[in-house]
């Protein structure tokens, strides 16, 4: 079912910032050494739907990522916003920008108590592992979701992504 979130204001497409003027901040996505094409392409559409303004992909399994062979982003998001592939995504937080790690961490604040930064790039770890300390001893923020379970990877960004969105329109 198709959505149509709109900040105050009703500009489509903003990004979380703070106060009222919804055109400051910006989002980036950093995923980290993804496993799955289906998850990959799920979570292009997320940053796509929720108004992220860069994907990074880094990690050893990202040569035989194919960004045409992506099914599960049927918006061709990578046409729509940059997306970069890099060795490391830990080696390119944009400056003056906080670091946020998502996964399950000991110490991870949750989700719904959470308030995101105006400028952020969240991390995301494989769907078979975790993220490593090369990249949470760089963030200062540490988030998870609580759930009974592990969520995929390309469902962790889109609710991610959906709770700055909806916290930027309160």
């Amino acid at each position: 079912m198709a959505s149509r979130l709109r900040p105050r204001g009703g500009r489509r497409g903003a990004v979380a910032g703070r106060g009222d003027d919804m055109s400051r901040g910006y989002s980036v996505i950093a995923l980290d050494n993804p496993k799955c094409l289906a998850n990959l392409g799920g979570a292009f559409r997320a940053a796509q739907c929720y108004g992220a303004s860069l994907v990074l992909v880094g990690g050893a399994r990202m040569e035989r990522m194919k960004l045409k062979g992506l099914a599960t982003d049927t918006m061709k998001a990578y046409r729509h916003l940059p997306v970069m592939w890099v060795a490391d995504v830990a080696e390119h937080i944009p400056v003056d920008c906080i670091p946020v790690a998502v996964d399950l961490l000991d110490g991870a604040r949750s989700l719904s108590e959470y308030k995101h930064p105006e400028r952020a790039i969240y991390f995301f770890g494989p769907e078979d592992g975790t993220l490593g300390k090369r990249i949470t001893d760089r963030c200062r923020d540490k988030i998870m979701i609580p759930t009974n379970g592990c969520m995929n990877l390309a469902a962790t960004v889109n609710v991610v992504m959906y709770d700055r969105l909806a916290k930027a329109m309160i």
